[in-house]
């Protein structure tokens, strides 16, 4: 699919700043990598469909940003068919360990203890045999060349190596892989890992026995038992997705379909919404312009997800989605929020930006969406078996624990609206700790105020809680999002926030496809991660 030109120069777009826009009725792909784009819009090309392309650009993307996801993560879709017009969820994000873990705490993010039970390739697996036409083969075997012939270390992948050098280094295969004479190895040189396409190589003809129920499966337990964990081979075994009915939910008319719990982002995505709906927002304008509009959306942002905190798997704690959802909840929940000041945030509890996010549409209309991540800070505990990162996905069982067995509350948010005509008007989602934020901000932007997809991601933004943020109760807002007058009547009315670079990395980077009512699809890559979009 590639020569060593090819990625060289797709390498060398992989930077942070300003881009161009895609537009095509044949298909577009938006990543936060060009490599991962073109995997996705190569395969389009060659009659492939979205799911076909999403997931052969998932794979491929555990080999190019190692650093924000891995094949031992999770995967989680939105998916519309065209033919028939529905529209499912896969939930593919970590399980609990059967003997459970109690008394968790950061430090133990560092060891065994927080490893979680995977579901990437048991969800990548399950959307390939429902909704693609080509064999894991096929799928797999860009991810499997970009391992076996490498990629250059691009500008972020660098940072994320460095500032993660001493975990990447403890283990034989991390030094064989970042590091040269125990040096890491530097900006633009290639990194090769032969050992992740051999394991790749045996996931594809051996599906998701080789990874759940084999040798593989072995190693790894064993790996994360030494290191202190408790996983054991019934956790990989029991481990099955989810095929879900989307939350729905309308904002101004518009359907909206927004992954459910316990991935329960999309759900926020509505809820925030109908609070929204409460508000004259098309009088005031955005954040920008407004500071009645920067306090209300950061409060609407922040507080919502924090409440869904209190969420469990609805396997085993039932959740009354239909009133959260309801516009009646919303209108009650204005008038108490109106009652009392913001509601304070411990930015030691704020996760640390990661994962991946990328959309697809194809030419027959399909669209899909997915998140997929490692959930914690890059090669966290330092433990890799057969050239894969074993991931800490237990960083986000501090938002809630789960029973022992019962799959994590996440609030990744992959989404679809739906225009007038029935058809998907918007699809996107986003990675890192402001994703909410970003997918609501980049929503109005383009349903109230008309915007095109690639104004529209480089707008300024609200953001979240800051990782390690200096301030209690505080959100980012990006510097240029409102005035010096704006942000001082927002914080007199409570809001406490930390201004930050214009499009910081603390702000989410969407990854969305507009589709006009004509069928042209457009996406524009964020200015705030190293993506690309492409239409075929």
């Amino acid at each position: 699919m590639f020569d060593v030109d090819d990625i060289r120069q797709l390498s060398d777009r992989a930077i942070f700043g300003r881009k161009r826009m895609a537009s095509g009725k044949e298909g577009v792909a938006v990543s936060s990598h060009p490599i991962v784009t073109r995997v996705a819009t190569a395969i389009l090309r060659a009659g492939g469909n979205a799911v076909d392309a999403i997931l052969a650009a998932s794979l491929a993307q555990t080999v190019v940003e190692p650093h924000m996801t891995t094949a031992f993560g999770m995967l989680s879709m939105m998916h519309y068919d065209a033919a028939t017009g529905a529209t499912r969820y896969l939930n593919g994000s970590m399980n609990a360990p059967l003997a459970g873990l109690g008394g968790i705490t950061g430090a133990d993010l560092a060891t065994g203890r927080g490893v979680a039970v995977p579901g990437f390739w048991a969800a990548w697996e399950a959307a390939r045999e429902r909704h693609a036409t080509k064999s894991r083969e096929e799928l797999a075997a860009p991810a499997i060349e970009l391992a076996r012939t490498g990629i250059p270390i691009y500008p972020f992948l660098y940072g994320m190596m460095f500032e993660q050098a001493g975990k990447i280094g403890l283990s034989e295969d991390g030094r064989e892989i970042y590091f040269r004479d125990n040096a890491l190895r530097g900006p633009g040189e290639v990194v090769v890992n032969h050992r992740l396409a051999d394991t790749l190589e045996k996931m594809a003809t051996g599906g998701v026995d080789y990874f759940y129920r084999s040798r593989f499966t072995e190693k790894v337990v064993e790996t994360v038992r030494a290191a202190g964990g408790v996983l054991t081979m019934e956790d990989f075994d029991r481990f099955a997705p989810r095929w879900m009915e989307p939350a729905w939910g309308s904002y101004r008319g518009q359907r909206i379909a927004g992954s459910p719990p316990p991935d329960n982002g999309g759900t926020h995505i509505i809820e925030i919404l109908n609070l929204i709906e409460q508000i004259p927002l098309a009088e005031w304008g955005m954040p920008t312009d407004s500071a009645d509009s920067l306090y209300w959306l950061s409060r609407f942002c922040l507080e919502v997800p924090l409440d869904g905190a209190a969420q469990g798997d609805p396997n085993s704690w039932p959740t009354p989605l239909e009133t959260i959802l309801s516009k009646d909840y919303a209108a009650m929940r204005f008038e108490l929020m109106k009652m009392r000041d913001p509601v304070p945030v411990d930015p030691a509890r704020s996760p640390y930006p990661g994962s991946n996010h990328l959309t697809v549409v194809d030419r027959d209309g399909n669209v899909a969406t997915v998140l997929h991540s490692v959930m914690s800070l890059p090669w966290m505990n330092g433990l890799m078996v057969d050239g894969m990162s074993l991931w800490s996905g237990a960083a986000h069982f501090a938002r809630n624990m789960p029973k022992p067995g019962d799959r994590a509350t996440c609030y990744v948010a992959p989404h679809i609206i739906f225009g007038s005509n029935g058809k998907p008007l918007l699809a996107a989602g986003s990675p890192s700790v402001a994703l909410i934020q970003n997918c609501v901000t980049n929503a109005l932007n383009i349903l109230d105020f008309g915007m095109d997809i690639e104004t529209s991601v480089h707008r300024p933004r609200i953001g979240g809680p800051i990782y390690g943020g200096s301030t209690a109760n505080s959100v980012a807002v990006e510097l240029d999002c409102g005035t010096p007058a704006i942000h001082a009547a927002a914080a007199a009315r409570g809001l406490q926030f930390e201004l930050t670079s214009p499009w910081s990395f603390h702000a989410g980077s969407y990854e969305g496809i507009h589709i006009s009512p004509g069928g042209v699809a457009s996406a524009c890559a964020d200015p705030r991660r190293s993506g690309a979009a492409e239409a075929v």
